[in-house]
């Protein structure tokens, strides 16, 4: 069963559908890649992808052992490489709310993230750097 139909609207421009939920996602090339940057880049997504799949695999950790994530949040960056043109770098730098965290459960929010299927997804060249903000 096919998840998401993407249909080309010319100039640079994709429109992704959600098949189940009938949501849509529009992307655009980045501006120093011929594009109006007015929108996602594919490139984007998967940087995007990588913080929401480590939030959503925490907060399932999270629940099962009776702590909350409420508020974290996250802020990505995505570093290209050249020759070929391709992701080399996305760093994740998560900001815990001001909770105090057991180290127990500091441990198992780096272990979470770490193997996020998303991250587990992603080309071994790809090099992922992840930054814990705890606010005890």
């Amino acid at each position: 069963m096919e998840t998401i139909r993407t249909t080309y609207l010319g100039d640079l421009r994709t429109e992704a559908i959600h098949v189940q939920s009938g949501k849509e996602l529009i992307t655009d090339a980045p501006v120093d890649n011929q594009g109006k940057g007015e929108y996602f880049s594919p490139t984007d997504l998967v940087a995007t992808a990588l913080a929401s799949c480590m939030l959503t695999i925490i907060g399932i950790i999270a629940q099962r052992h009776n702590f909350n994530i409420d508020g974290t949040k996250v802020k990505s960056t995505k570093i290209m490489n050249d020759s070929p043109r391709r992701i080399g770098e996305i760093i994740i730098d998560i900001d815990f709310p001001a909770t105090a965290y057991s180290d127990k459960e500091k441990l198992l929010i780096e272990q979470a993230a770490r193997v996020c299927p998303v991250a587990m997804s992603l080309h071994p060249d790809i090099k992922q750097t992840i930054i814990f903000n705890f606010h005890d």
